[in-house]
């Protein structure tokens, strides 16, 4: 079953049990994921959809950051249920340790060496580690790695 099939089948099992909040985010993952589709004129893959949701989360998080500062806690608060929702979906992360392991493999594979191949080794990465880490870290720990 793909991703969304699976978000579809939710959608109907959040309108029969009644659960209006699961059932609101479900709608606007969908929602999402259906205008990327007629804007590239494309049927996405679960890869596809991963990319989709994994920026919705972050789109959240920015918000919830501007709530607070803000004071808008409710606000807040509605943004953090949303998250929790959408990461149902999405993969379990992968810990500090498990990507620098697949840091150095993929070093060994492409051979990169200094700060110069950073963009080779995150060629690499990026599809591999894709809804499984958060990119940010994932830079972050190349750069260090290359650096030393």
């Amino acid at each position: 079953m793909t991703l969304k099939q699976q978000l579809t089948q939710d959608m109907k099992a959040a309108m029969k049990g009644g659960d209006k909040d699961a059932l609101g985010v479900i709608r606007l993952m969908l929602a999402a994921i259906k205008q990327r589709e007629v804007d590239e004129r494309i049927e996405l893959d679960d890869a596809a959809v991963l990319a989709v949701l994994e920026k919705m989360v972050k789109q959240r998080r920015d918000s919830v950051s501007q709530y607070e500062a803000a004071s808008r806690e409710d606000l807040a608060q509605v943004e953090r249920d949303e998250i929790v929702v959408i990461e149902r979906y999405l993969p379990e992360k992968l810990g500090e340790a498990e990507i620098l392991a697949e840091i150095e493999a993929a070093k060994a594979e492409s051979g990169a060496a200094g700060p110069n191949d950073i963009g080779k080794l995150m060629g690499v990465l990026k599809p591999r580690l894709a809804g499984k880490a958060d990119m940010g870290v994932v830079s972050r720990l190349v750069k260090q790695s290359l650096s030393n």
